[in-house]
């Protein structure tokens, strides 16, 4: 469904005979052409069509309702179940409007046919008692009660019909679509339908043998369907013909972002069987494992081949990434080149430092950190052995991206947690070296599917299984007021000798969580009774733990803050670390065994799953508390049940997908992402493949896609996800 008017063919169509005009509309054309959209006095519902993001056509045939009411099945008063839903055609014998107390406004409505009566309610919807009369033909939707001696339904749906003679042959699948102020859904289905008569067939711009293979609908009926069924499968039917295209225009844009990326580029050849190379595999403490060296392989693979590697290594908590990617910085140094090692954080980054520094200096590749706290003459010093090439690997956080950092000659970038920096951030690096092969990691173990997705431009290896996996860490989801069992953890952890995490949602008292990535939409303006590090900081020191060294970590401390409490925690110098999620990824503490987590209903699962591997990382195991003030049987104490019965992160990963969007499970919102409309990746997990192998054999047939069926598709990607193809032209 190109906006190119090009590609759209003949669209011409007469109008319903209601209207007598023929009308012909293209999908580029603006809202303000749609019938009842037109003259100035119904502006008001071109803002409100506005306001919903949709400005042309083809954003209204985008416009997928959100559910479906099957009248279908409609059933007599008589007939109807108390307890079960039910559709019911009925006549309307009295409605009357009612106000028992001040600001209350209830409609009531009894219905009659000839078996019996039924009264429905409304609350605070008093324009009904205007817009229906006594004698109007109804039909409701909804649960039915029996209460008073009457079938009952509240606040059911409603449709008012046109006569006796409509009632009798009432029965369909009515669309739901997601309206606001200004616009009904009655007048969203009304202007859709009189669009779809008006654009009339759409040329379809997916190559025929893709629709064929995947028995997908034709484009034209998959529209009229998915907005007007026939029947609830085929609105499914419809529905996924329709994610097919979202996901096909998806692979198609990250697949044109990647050669717009490498326009003209010329990829450097790495050496991956050099002497540094022996020699830091001698140097590491141990051998890697099958999965590790497969990772590597792969790595190592696309860094000799003759084109530029970008490349994602997925690998859960403690399944030894670092390794991996050392052995691709030993390539670099074997080729007299550099590399740049990204952290999202100064405390991740000195940790690599701290890990790495030593094998690398074993293996004779020079190497520096650069962060936000690296003293002036230090960062100097620095700064001028990078720009000569004396330095051959630079770990460092976003002070790497600074003007006065110049590589001699960078050809491989290493960003760990990519999704945590913005799209800017990333180019910027990349910038450092035009030609530089990307290796992206991330231990927020992501599922296939989302992967695809996100990364479908990438190539992606996995690490699954631990090289050494520890002792282990127990679960325990808990309310508030069972927090002593908590803090006798603690407390007994830190008489043996070990330490303790206590994490919360916001910073103080002040904050609102706006700037938390993970936590769900539903909670995420939710900021009463929540706790935050400052005062649970205070609460520890001077009534739990007051002879305890407790110390607080978060995100607005400066990175020498940062550095100091965090040596201070690896050095034993403090019992409790009060922190946010800043050390949720790769901090490493061996000696710390218990955590606690706080409103931990606010956090996803990959978030959560991330923080435990905080402890059990050494030879005692962890024990994990998850305190939740939300009752059993609730889908956030469903989210946090699953945390107790299993550890594997792929597994959690998938059942965040099924629970929440995809934009939420990684927080992708701000990040440069993007937030699918129509395909579910959970449900849809088939057609993200099978969009994701189409688009590499579009790619294959035709690199620049300018054939007759190439093109169409780079139309409509660029129409989508314009986003993607912006990044490129910024960077």
């Amino acid at each position: 469904m190109s906006a190119s008017s090009s590609t759209l063919g003949g669209v011409p169509s007469v109008s319903p005979a209601a209207d007598k005009v023929e009308r012909t509309l293209s999908l580029a054309d603006g809202v303000g052409r749609l019938r009842y959209v037109t003259d100035g006095k119904k502006s008001s519902r071109r803002q409100a069509l506005e306001r919903l993001g949709i400005h042309r056509v083809r954003d209204l045939f985008l416009h997928v309702p959100s559910r479906y009411l099957d009248y279908s099945h409609k059933v007599v008063i008589g007939m109807a179940d108390v307890g079960a839903e039910a559709t019911i055609v009925a006549q309307v014998d009295r409605i009357t409007l009612k106000r028992p107390r001040p600001r209350m406004q209830i409609v009531e409505m009894y219905v009659v046919d000839s078996t019996g009566v039924l009264q429905a309610s409304f609350f605070r919807q008093p324009w009904l008692a205007d817009q229906v009369k006594r004698g109007d033909w109804v039909a409701l939707s909804g649960k039915v009660t029996f209460d008073y001696g009457f079938k009952r339904m509240t606040s059911p749906f409603i449709e008012v019909l046109g006569s006796a003679d409509e009632a009798a042959t009432y029965g369909r699948v009515l669309p739901v679509h997601p309206v606001g102020e200004g616009i009904s859904t009655s007048w969203m289905r009304r202007i859709i339908s009189c669009a779809i008569a008006d654009v009339g067939d759409v040329c379809d711009w997916v190559p025929a043998q893709f629709v064929e293979s995947h028995g997908l609908m034709s484009l034209s009926r998959a529209i009229s369907e998915v907005h007007f069924p026939s029947s609830l499968a085929s609105a499914e039917a419809a529905r996924r013909r329709l994610a097919y295209d979202e996901l096909l225009s998806l692979q198609v844009a990250l697949l044109s972002r990647r050669g717009m990326e490498l326009s003209g580029v010329t990829p450097t050849r790495h050496v991956t069987d050099g002497p540094r190379m022996a020699a830091l595999l001698g140097a590491m403490p141990f051998s890697l494992t099958d999965e590790q060296r497969a990772a590597a392989d792969d790595i190592l693979a696309d860094m000799a081949a003759p084109h530029v590697m970008n490349r994602l290594l997925l690998g859960d908590v403690g399944t030894g990434k670092t390794a991996v990617a050392a052995v691709a910085l030993a390539a670099v140094a074997d080729t007299g080149t550099q590399a740049a090692v990204m952290a999202p954080t100064s405390v991740l980054a000195s940790q690599y430092a701290e890990k790495l520094g030593p094998v690398l200096d074993a293996s004779g590749i020079t190497w520096t950190l650069i962060t936000g706290s690296t003293p002036p003459a230090e960062r100097a010093e620095a700064t001028e052995r990078i720009s000569s090439g004396e330095t051959s690997v630079t770990f460092g956080t976003t002070a790497m991206l600074s003007d006065d950092i110049a590589f001699k000659e960078l050809t491989l970038v290493v960003i760990d947690e990519q999704h945590r920096f913005g799209v800017d951030q990333r180019a910027a690096l990349r910038r450092k070296g035009a030609a530089a092969d990307l290796l992206a990691m991330t231990a927020t173990p992501i599922p296939r599917t989302l992967a695809l997705s996100i990364y479908g431009d990438m190539g992606c290896s996995r690490i699954k299984r631990r090289p050494r996996a520890g002792a282990g860490v127990t679960t325990k989801v808990i309310t508030p007021s069972n927090l002593d069992l908590a803090y006798a953890s603690i407390r007994e952890a830190v008489n043996a000798g070990h330490q303790a995490y206590v994490i919360c949602p916001l910073v103080d008292d002040t904050d609102d969580g706006s700037d938390l990535d993970d936590v769900p939409d539903s909670v995420r303006s939710r900021s009463d009774r929540v706790r935050s590090a400052t005062a649970t900081l205070e609460e520890l020191s001077q009534r739990v733990f007051p002879d305890l060294r407790c110390d607080l970590l978060h995100g607005r401390m400066s990175a020498a803050e940062k550095d100091e409490v965090m040596a201070r925690f690896r050095a034993g110098k403090s019992d409790i670390l009060v922190s946010t999620t800043v050390v949720e990824v790769g901090v490493d503490v061996p000696n710390a065994t218990v955590m606690l987590v706080h409103d931990a209903d606010r956090f996803g699962l990959a978030t959560l799953h991330q923080l435990r591997g905080r402890v059990g990382r050494g030879d005692w195991a962890g024990q994990v508390w998850l305190s939740c003030a939300a009752k059993k049987g609730t889908p956030a104490r469903q989210r946090l049940a699953a945390l107790e019965s299993t550890s594997d992160g792929f597994e959690l990963a998938e059942l965040d997908l099924k629970l929440r969007r995809e934009g939420e499970v990684l927080g992708y919102r701000q990040h440069g992402g993007v937030t699918l409309r129509i395909s579910d990746l959970s449900a849809d997990a088939d057609l993200v493949e099978a969009a994701h192998k189409d688009a590499l054999a579009l790619f294959d047939k035709d690199p620049k896609l300018q054939s007759a069926e190439g093109r169409p598709c780079a139309i409509e990607a660029r129409e989508r996800f314009s986003a993607y193809f912006d990044e490129v032209r910024r960077a």
